[in-house]
């Protein structure tokens, strides 16, 4: 009910969430946590013992409108390891005009590791909105994420043929960048129907990590294989990028959930422990 009263009142709302995580005698922390406006975080988790904090990341409206700013700053201090995810979807709304940004910087400090693992970005048929991400690890740093777009509501039988959304992904390791990529999706563009696009389909995802030499595209390839949709694993130099294309969400959340149980323990050497609220 609060987030259909904010799209139908237009109010725009700011809002900010900054973490730090620290490592103290072996335990990863959430050693502070700032915020303003409606984002906050849960109570720590330890699914996996005191190595590894989880948190989720929550968004009480429950959907974004024209003029909202979301920003999302976290950092992993050096021996920390953090997994943040979210417990729902989220959803921007239907925009006259005003534009809906959502930027998150994610900072990796030496010998430290982040999972980024937050559940799928719907936009609503008309929605205007930026999505950026920025990620700076430090030399030794370790880092898992994905994002996953879909555009209209293909379960409800809305495409989108209305609106804009410029999408900015950025991975930098020690000032340099390893990683870079620019996304705009507009009504009637050919990169929405296209094959060297998105193909006419509606669910679209990149997760992301640093592999550092390790091989493991054949791992993930034999792993992967989705029922309806199309998935592809590429390794450009130390960065291995797996791509999901379809139809649905939850087929894109399990193909690189899939991943990420080959990835986390040849990368950063634990066993894929998923976040309780996966299961809810």
């Amino acid at each position: 009910m609060q987030s259909q009263t904010h799209a139908q009142n237009n109010e725009a709302w700011s809002a900010r969430l900054e973490l730090n995580f620290d490592a103290h005698a072996g335990r990863s922390v959430l050693a502070a946590r700032r915020h303003s406006g409606p984002l906050r975080v849960q109570r720590p988790f330890y699914p996996e013992g005191e190595r590894v904090c989880h948190v989720y990341l929550l968004h009480p409206p429950g959907g974004v409108v024209g003029g909202d700013e979301l920003m999302i700053d976290v950092v992993v201090a050096a021996g920390a390891s953090a997994l943040l995810t979210t417990p729902a979807a989220g959803k921007f709304y239907r925009s006259h005009g005003a534009v809906a940004r959502q930027a998150q910087t994610l900072r990796v400090e030496q010998g430290a590791t982040l999972e980024w693992l937050p559940q799928e970005s719907i936009l609503f048929d008309g929605a205007h909105a930026e999505l950026s991400t920025r990620v700076e690890l430090a030399e030794g740093a370790g880092f898992i994420g994905w994002e996953i777009l879909v555009l209209g509501r293909p379960g409800a039988g809305e495409r989108f043929e209305h609106g804009a959304l410029r999408q900015r992904v950025e991975l930098w390791q020690k000032g340099k960048p390893l990683y870079l990529e620019r996304a705009r999706y507009e009504q009637g563009a050919a990169v929405l129907t296209v094959p060297w696009g998105l193909a006419g389909y509606a669910v679209s995802g990149s997760l992301l990590c640093v592999c550092n030499g390790v091989e493991l595209l054949e791992q993930l390839r034999e792993a992967v294989v989705p029922a309806a949709g199309l998935f592809s694993a590429t390794q450009l130099d130390d960065v291995l990028l797996c791509r999901y294309l379809g139809e649905h969400a939850d087929e894109a959340r399990q193909c690189f959930e899939t991943a990420w149980q080959v990835l986390r323990p040849a990368l950063l050497q634990r066993p894929a422990c998923a976040p309780r609220i996966w299961a809810t």
